[in-house]
């Protein structure tokens, strides 16, 4: 009997997830590892008319290193958490909100009333949902404002017979092909023509053709894994994981929708309406948004007659459920916080932009999206990318003969891409916290559409640079 235990305790051992604070941790050791090896060094800052600050090309130097020691590592875990404290508490609040409106169960009272309508057409909704998300994504920069919707998707999309993964995609892969070939979004394009001193959202024409493109790219690789998901659920990337959720899929067809549950749902409802003309008419962002999901959860509470002491207890579990992808935020920010403090991050920066001006011409406009991929791994804030690099990238595209114009989609393309396996990206890990899908299981599953569409973006860059925007 002993001998059996044993071996089932290995067995499980075998097959457990390494747990992503320790997959972090090692990043951060990696980075601070780093810092024994590259020079430190800055260039020079200036603050724009704009209120802007960037940086002057032409003005790095090296200086004194400051390597990472080691209390500095665990002191960067900290100084993580509370540089990203704004998004961790935004990740409790939209749990606590959202695990109110589960308690509900007004979902699966929809789904419940509409089986026999939607019975053999399940597959429609994925092209819906991720065009939603991608015109959110293209046109008013929204990313980690549409991660709270990964607590709705996941059930739906396994209560509709797909799995867990499907309902990640269609929120995360939406948004995230979006804003890589955004046409309008204020935080990259906005900002990045801004700085090349460009007509804001100029190309726009050529940008909503890119879009279209990544965006049939994107819903045409989710949909023929769902196809293959819901001819046969042992297919599923996450069949285990998804085997130990509390889903009820025989739920459709059970129990029809309640009158309070409509009220919730139309609670919902105009929640979204708010926060999607909010965000475009008022700037609003994580301070605003927290406080309309806190009164989403309150409302739909006393709608659904649950009293005050049963949504707060309700709100206090959901809370308890993002403590891992909350915390997660903070682990990722603080591999940045090393390479800030260690002074690396313009050495890196200075050292691809030497390279790029070696290369020629013909596949200068290709490299400055490797490069802008590749800083996106340190840099994870797309305005905060765009204000760093292209005051160097500008009149690099000038002296190498790439259109100012190009060298902006090379941006958004790389620093959009990378957001989909970033080991900096928390918000990424916080997404998958909220879905229940461990780490490996999504880059095993992500990385084929990641490829396809690191093609299509030095395709798109390479047509611009020589058929659009030639210099």
């Amino acid at each position: 009997m002993t001998i059996v235990t044993d071996a089932t305790t290995k067995e499980k051992k075998k097959k457990e997830a390494i747990h992503p604070f320790n997959i972090l941790f090692i990043v951060i050791l990696f980075m601070a590892i780093l810092t024994y090896f590259v020079p430190a060094g800055e260039y020079e800052r200036l603050t724009n008319d704009a209120g802007q600050t960037i940086v002057v090309d032409g003005s790095y130097a090296q200086i004194d290193s400051n390597p990472a020691g080691f209390l500095t590592v665990f002191q960067a875990i900290h100084k993580g958490m509370v540089q990203s404290a704004p998004i961790i508490f935004f990740i409790f609040i939209v749990g606590g909100a959202f695990h109110v409106f589960r308690d509900t169960k007004a979902i699966e009272g929809a789904f419940a009333s509409l089986s026999a309508k939607t019975k053999g057409k399940e597959m429609i909704m994925i092209p819906i949902v991720m065009i939603f998300f991608g015109i959110g994504g293209a046109t008013i920069g929204m990313f980690e404002e549409a991660f709270p919707f990964v607590m709705i998707m996941v059930p739906l999309a396994m209560i509709l017979g797909y799995d867990s993964m499907v309902g990640l995609a269609m929120v995360l892969i939406g948004v995230s092909a979006g804003f890589t070939a955004a046409f309008m979004n204020p935080f990259t394009v906005g900002v990045a023509q801004g700085l090349a001193e460009l007509p804001l959202f100029s190309g726009m024409l050529p940008r909503v053709g890119f879009w279209l493109v990544y965006m049939a790219a994107a819903i045409i690789f989710v949909m023929l894994y769902a196809n293959k998901v819901k001819k046969d659920p042992t297919k599923s990337i996450v069949y285990d994981v998804d085997q130990a959720r509390e889903i009820d899929r025989n739920m459709m067809g059970m129990e029809k929708i309640t009158k309070r549950q409509v009220a919730v749902l139309s609670v919902l409802g105009l929640t979204l309406v708010v926060l999607a003309y909010s965000v475009i008419q008022f700037g609003w962002y994580i301070g605003e948004i927290s406080a309309l999901f806190i009164i989403m959860a309150l409302v739909m509470g006393l709608v659904y007659g649950m009293g005050f002491n049963k949504i707060t207890k309700s709100f206090v579990k959901g809370c308890e459920e993002m403590a891992t992808g909350a915390l997660i935020v903070g682990l990722a920010y603080a591999a940045v916080v090393i390479l800030q403090e260690s002074f690396i991050i313009d050495t890196i920066l200075y050292s691809i932009s030497s390279l790029i001006s070696t290369i020629p011409a013909s596949l200068s406009a290709g490299a400055m999206f490797i490069t802008q991929a590749l800083l996106n791994i340190a840099v994870a804030s797309g305005s905060g990318q765009a204000a760093l690099s292209m005051p160097i990238m500008v009149p690099l595209s000038d002296l190498i003969g790439v259109s100012r114009q190009t060298a902006v989609l090379a941006f958004q393309m790389g620093d959009g891409i990378t957001n989909m396996f970033s080991p900096t990206n928390g918000l990424l890990f916080a997404a998958l916290a909220m879905a229940g899908i461990p780490i490996l299981k999504w880059f095993k599953w992500v990385w084929p559409l990641i490829l396809v569409q690191a093609v299509l973006s030095l395709i798109f860059v390479t047509v611009a640079h020589f058929f659009i925007w030639p210099v």
